[in-house]
């Protein structure tokens, strides 16, 4: 027991040593940044046309990915737990491929797709009217795949913990499939969903890479740049502006984030209560 103690307190203090350098250090300088620059700076950054025209961007394509997102996430994660289908275990390693592949190739795999010189369907689109690269469906369906996994990887351990039994039961008394979802599966899921699509939205709104290879970096008019692609260009002109919109989605992020985790703790109580 005297060997536990010492040991434990040295984990925790490891832990935050580590969170300390890579989280709280970075957040430190940019706060101390803006406010040294002043009120004022921080007011006209994040109310200029630019910031405007991003935030917009940025709600679009983040809304539309998580909301992809959890109609198929809710689907396949019921697909892998509720059907032993052939090939159930690869299906389940290649939902897992957004996380281990960069954004910037997931980008680049998308406009080898979906480009309109040399993508495989992107003449065909071109020639029907539909572009995809370098505009917001592009955009939309970058964030949407580096953000799949999230929601899904809510969803699975709860369904595999909850079992089929209710169900079974409510099938055995003529509950029709879509019965069964509304009445018995979704509110099982439901704090684990609500996590998820959180974290699919906090990931969707700092999307960088793939976002950035898809867009072509056509910035004149705002049409393909979100919040995280105005930062990089502000911070490659060094012009104002730069910290204010990083400190501002840090606390959307965060405070998501938090808000998702408290919800989730207090329906964890009143579960076990």
């Amino acid at each position: 027991m005297g060997r536990q103690g010492p040991a434990r307190y040295g984990l925790r203090v490891a832990a935050l040593v580590y969170l300390g350098v890579l989280v709280l250090v970075p957040l430190v300088v940019i706060v101390t940044k803006v406010i040294g620059d002043g009120w004022s700076q921080l007011v006209d950054a994040l109310s200029s046309q630019a910031a405007l025209t991003a935030y917009r961007l940025t709600a679009e394509v983040s809304v539309i990915a998580v909301v992809l997102n959890t109609i198929f996430g809710v689907g396949f994660g019921i697909l892998i737990t509720r059907y032993r289908i052939p090939g159930r275990r690869l299906l389940s390693a290649l939902a897992d491929l957004p996380i281990a592949v960069s954004p910037i190739v997931a980008g680049l795999a998308l406009v080898l797709v979906y480009g309109p010189v040399n993508g495989w369907f992107g003449q065909s689109l071109a020639d029907a009217g539909i572009k995809v690269i370098f505009s917001t469906p592009g955009m939309v369906l970058a964030t949407t795949f580096v953000s799949f996994p999230l929601v899904l990887r809510e969803v699975v351990p709860v369904l595999e913990e909850a079992g089929t039994d209710l169900e079974q039961a409510a099938k055995s008394l003529g509950a029709s499939a879509w019965q069964q979802f509304i009445r018995i599966t979704l509110p099982t899921i439901r704090p684990a969903l609500a996590y998820g699509v959180v974290l699919s939205l906090a990931r969707s709104i700092g999307e960088f890479g793939a976002v950035r290879v898809v867009s072509g970096g056509i910035s004149g008019a705002g049409q393909t740049q979100t919040v995280t692609l105005l930062i990089e260009d502000k911070y490659q002109q060094l012009e104002p502006g730069t910290y204010q919109l990083a400190l501002l989605l840090v606390v959307v992020t965060v405070v998501a984030i938090v808000l998702a985790s408290l919800r989730r703790d207090e329906t964890k109580t009143k579960d076990f209560l």
